[in-house]
């Protein structure tokens, strides 16, 4: 299965910072959330769901990433990922 990401929210915050919010689909195997920035200075992920999550998502990506807005996560399973991503 693939990732699938998508935008709900987009909003500039200071001179060219913007933050951005979605969702993500993902799988088993570890992969990237585009966020659509050219870099990211921050990023937080929580899960949807009913169920309690036995390991939660991790960020592979060592953060700040100034050359890419692509962050790598590591999932269980699965994970249904809402995040916020702030940087340019």
């Amino acid at each position: 299965m693939a990732w699938t990401t998508t935008t709900l929210f987009e909003m500039a915050i200071e001179g060219n910072r913007k933050m951005v919010f979605g969702k993500t689909t993902t799988d088993s195997a570890d992969d990237d959330i585009v966020t659509g920035l050219s870099s990211v200075d921050a990023m937080l992920l929580t899960h949807s769901g009913s169920a309690v999550e036995a390991a939660a998502a991790v960020i592979k990506s060592t953060l700040p990433l100034s050359a890419s807005g692509s962050v790598n996560v590591i999932p269980t399973s699965g994970d249904v990922l809402y995040w916020l991503a702030i940087g340019q």
